[in-house]
């Protein structure tokens, strides 16, 4: 079948004087590459390498009377995420090249069935890690129901010791992976070339290959249950590590099938805004959301291939019988507490950086003021960015490790508060004496500065050595955590999407089911772990599926607070359904009047961005500055001033 369509083509200086007519020719469907051929793909990859796995294994007789194959489980993911890009069609162009044909042009898919194949728009890929990271997040949480369930009681227990350790390991795995890729996949690769006037990401092919990279990864961490699981927590220390059972596998290629994909999508992310900037995007007139995009981009390019690299060698003692991680044949299980946290650390700013992107570009539309000390917080960013590789063995103050190390870490973890602090105070001084619409999008990023106040203020208590002496392994450090990540970012993103799905499906989310989900979300957040630091204070370990009977009640609590707070997804679940396909209604052009160059794209948004590459003239922020500059000169649009000035 051949296809063809007519494309605008740019002249020197980005302004589009003509079109061309492109054709290419479109295999027929028997052929076609979609989620069908990568899931089979997947299976037969998985038996093949599992065969193959065996036959290796046939030659030693430690693995066979192991009773646990982990050669062949090995091979066998490797084989299956192999069968699953092979499916999808991500690695037809570089086999292509490497044979020396001629690839075939990539077919720019219409209608829905576009988002079950191997796209290059990033229109697309962005929709697809939004239904992605959705899915990681709602696996995760019904393992942590699992969790709350089993902690309702300190005798009566729902799950062995064994059991439940398997599943806070895969709870924790889980939602750690999927934050990882939350807002720099779904509305990095969705708003960065709109919100730089861009028409593309600079490599079109990676951007989809590390979407299709993270749900193999997802796939493959999953794989850990039904191999038996692993009993580790998330950080899968040794030696436990290396006495776990093939479950372990799921564990640590997961983590380096996702590395790969990070890798990908921050090296991507910070070429194409460096790069791809449109005329007038100066560095002072980046938006604040694409300054927490470029600083995560450089944590995910340069910490990740630590992660990889450590999952690599654990994977090696697993089947090659090397000890890198085994410390009576010469090894040292402190290698991956190492490796681990110089990754580890920096993904909590990963994670947090970019939900304060987020609330920065919706604060001043909300509050029809200039964002507070712009500069400031991007040097914030910038700053945390690089503290951040400074911080990791303040997760091992009780190691054992040198202790003579821990003042030096303790300094460098409290100076990372500093630039952490200026960011917030851009958000307070926007909105001190603002006058507030306390629209939806608002009121998450409200949430998020009064969640991330209590897991800050925390954080500052377990950087101090002393007092990280007598909390630390218990529920105190767990609160901190969920009140840092999961009431920052996640409320960031939940922001995010009220904010921004108008724009990226045309449809608006129901207002009045958005305010059910936000008020249960938020209280229910801090019903549920709050109670936490009391729990932590009085003695309660985690990990741990017994504990004293006089914290039952506290337990009990928390446990009911996390039933009704999984409830609020349901309700965003039901808001999605109901707003975009039960009762759709259109949503404007510009619903929340904002002076965002992503704003200013037709709606929905062409697939080429823009008719005219635009010149940029003004920051977004200047809200109610008499006589500020239009924001851009989209060519025959116009000058654009995007927002009425209050």
């Amino acid at each position: 079948m051949t296809i063809s369509a007519e494309r605008p083509v740019a002249t020197s200086g980005g302004a589009t004087t003509t079109t061309e007519r492109v054709s290419w020719t479109q295999r027929p469907g028997i052929w076609s590459q979609h989620l069908g051929t990568a899931i089979v793909g997947a299976i037969v990859g998985y038996l093949l390498g599992h065969w193959l796995g065996n036959a290796i294994a046939s030659s030693y007789p430690y693995v066979q009377n192991s009773g646990q194959n982990v050669i062949a489980v090995t091979l066998g993911e490797i084989f299956g995420v192999a069968g699953w890009l092979l499916g999808i069609g991500a690695l037809n162009y570089p086999l292509a090249k490497l044979t020396g044909r001629q690839p075939a042009k990539e077919v720019d898919v219409q209608g829905w069935s576009k988002y079950f194949r191997y796209s290059t728009n990033h229109k697309t890929v962005g929709l697809q890690y939004v239904v992605g990271v959705l899915l990681f997040l709602f696996t995760g949480g019904l393992l942590a129901m699992a969790i709350r369930t089993e902690l309702l009681n300190p005798t009566t227990h729902y799950f062995s010791a064994d059991t439940y350790i398997k599943i806070v390991s895969e709870h924790g795995t889980v939602m750690m992976m999927m934050a990882t890729s939350i807002v720099v996949g779904p509305l990095g690769n969705y708003l960065v070339p709109l919100m730089i006037g861009s028409r593309r990401m600079a490599f079109p092919r990676i951007e989809a290959f590390s979407f299709w990279v993270f749900t193999a990864g997802y796939m493959v961490i999953f794989s850990a249950l039904p191999l038996g699981g692993f009993p580790t927590g998330w950080t899968g220390y040794a030696p436990l590590q290396t006495q776990a059972g093939p479950g372990m596998i799921g564990y640590l290629f997961g983590f380096a099938v996702i590395g790969m994909g990070m890798m990908a999508a921050g090296f991507n992310m910070a070429v194409t805004i460096i790069n791809y900037r449109a005329p007038g995007m100066t560095w002072s007139r980046v938006p604040i959301l694409v300054w927490s995009l470029l600083a995560t981009s450089a944590l995910l390019t340069l910490a990740t291939p630590t992660l990889f690299a450590a999952g690599v060698f654990g994977l090696l003692d697993k089947t090659a019988q090397t000890a890198f991680y085994v410390n009576e044949h010469g090894g040292s299980a402190y290698l991956w507490q190492n490796l681990f946290w110089f990754f580890g650390h920096p993904e909590v700013y990963i994670m947090a950086l970019p939900g304060f992107g987020i609330v920065g570009e919706i604060l001043p539309v909300f509050t029809r003021k200039p964002l507070f000390a712009y500069k400031v917080g991007a040097a914030g960013m910038i700053g945390v960015a690089l503290l951040s590789f400074f911080v990791w063995q303040h997760h091992l103050y009780q190691s054992g490790i040198n202790p003579d190390m821990r003042p030096l870490f303790m300094l460098t973890t409290e100076l990372i508060s500093i630039p952490t602090g200026f960011i917030y105070l851009v958000g307070m001084g926007t909105l001190y004496k603002a006058k507030i619409r306390f629209e939806i999008p608002m009121l998450f990023a409200l949430a998020l500065y009064f969640n991330f106040l209590i897991g800050g203020v925390t954080g500052v208590f377990l950087s101090d050595v002393p007092v990280n002496v007598t909390v630390h392994g218990g529920f105190f450090v767990l609160s901190h955590f969920h009140y840092t990540i999961m009431g920052g970012l996640l409320f960031a993103f939940m922001g995010g999407l009220y904010y921004w799905l108008p724009k990226m499906t045309g449809r608006m989310l129901n207002k009045k089911i958005g305010l059910w989900h936000f008020w249960t979300m938020f209280v229910f957040f801090n019903l549920t772990f709050f109670p936490m630091f009391i729990i932590g204070l009085l003695g309660q370990p985690r990990r741990v599926f017994t504990y004293a009977k006089n914290l039952q009640g506290l337990n009990d609590f928390s446990s009911v607070s996390a039933f009704l707070l999984g409830f609020s997804f349901l309700i965003f679940a039901f808001n999605m359904v109901y707003s975009l396909w039960i009762n759709p209604q259109k949503a404007p052009a510009n619903p929340w009047d904002s002076r965002g160059l992503e704003w200013q794209t037709a709606n929905p948004v062409p697939s080429y961005n823009f008719e005219r590459i635009p010149v940029v003239l003004s920051d977004p922020y200047r809200y109610s500055e008499p006589g500020a500059p239009a924001v851009a000169d989209l060519g025959d649009a116009g000058l654009v001033h995007a927002a009425p000035q209050d």
